[in-house]
């Protein structure tokens, strides 16, 4: 009977909050971060184009086990409208489609943007990674499909215009899942009467990691001169934020250290005191500081879901 594969890499876990640079795709992102880790695993939360930058969350080992808790939280992004035409892939990347010589005034972009807060109905661009018949839309777009995809209910918890020029305008836009900003872009347009597409979208904020987190690419390829392994290594890790950032939100109970390995264990633990939560759908347990558990709370018991090594 063979020998079941070893991982290849180290069981590296943890959160690198990326600055993903421009012409860079998500998944390459995800590549090259786990090689210069020499990490097993590792996933991102949260697509950025190609033609986007900024923050790339990307979960090395056991913190890919949180990336739907990130994957659900707000993003803020800022973009750039370009007027006057609308393009297959609504950003620089795609042919134009449709062109007008009209320009919308800031007046006009201000009266639109209560339209576009709260929840809203939008549809998906094109090219975009939606499953239509079990295939990705991006991939029938690139064969001259034109898919019919269906409008879904998006959260826009705040939309700003930074300024307006004549052929473009800046914004700020904080939302929920699912929420895509090429689409916005598309639909000021087409209300506007003007067309429009991004040409320029940058995302600073996926919760619950803050803008000062982010690392740029560059300063990480860098690290690549140290000759020394364990050295290049060492000083890589310091970038990692710990897998329980990520889940900062939960509701939190602090364990010892026994109970830690009974969690690890799969078994459930008695809950003790006055100040023991009587029921949560939802928490995470921490043993020195350090995430043991996601779990559930309920007659006085913390019953595990996910454990962390």
């Amino acid at each position: 009977m063979s020998k079941p594969r070893k991982p290849k890499g180290r069981p590296v876990s943890g959160w690198l909050i990326l600055d993903k640079p421009v012409d860079f795709g998500s998944t390459e992102a995800v590549g090259k971060i786990k090689w210069l880790f020499n990490a097993q695993k590792a996933g991102h939360a949260g697509t950025l184009d190609p033609l986007a930058s900024g923050m790339l969350p990307i979960a090395l080992g056991d913190a890919t086990k949180t990336v739907p808790y990130v994957m659900d939280g707000r993003k803020i992004y800022e973009f750039t409208v370009t007027w006057g035409e609308e393009r297959s892939t609504d950003d620089l990347e795609g042919e134009a489609t449709r062109t007008s010589d009209l320009r919308p005034s800031e007046a006009d972009i201000l009266a639109l943007l209560p339209n576009y807060t709260g929840v809203i109905n939008q549809t998906p661009p094109q090219f975009s990674a939606i499953k239509i018949a079990g295939e990705r839309a991006y991939d029938l777009a690139r064969e001259g499909e034109v898919v019919d995809i269906p409008s879904r209910e998006v959260e826009v918890h705040r939309l700003t215009l930074l300024k307006a020029e004549e052929d473009c305008a800046w914004f700020e836009v904080e939302c929920g899942k699912g929420t895509y900003v090429r689409s916005l872009a598309r639909d000021f347009g087409r209300d506007l009467g003007c067309f429009g597409h991004i040409s320029e979208l940058r995302r600073s904020f996926v919760a619950p990691f803050a803008e000062d987190m982010m690392v740029p690419l560059e300063d990480l390829v860098a690290l690549e001169a140290i000759e020394d392994r364990d050295e290049r290594l060492a000083a890589l890790d310091a970038f990692l934020f710990d897998t329980g950032e990520a889940l900062m939100s939960l509701p939190q109970i602090r364990i010892s250290d026994d109970q830690a390995h009974r969690l690890r264990m799969g078994n459930p633990i008695i809950l003790r005191g006055r100040d023991a939560p009587v029921a949560e759908p939802e928490a995470v347990a921490f043993a020195g500081g350090k995430l043991v558990a996601i779990g559930e709370i309920g007659e006085g018991e913390f019953r595990p879901k996910r454990v962390f090594n």
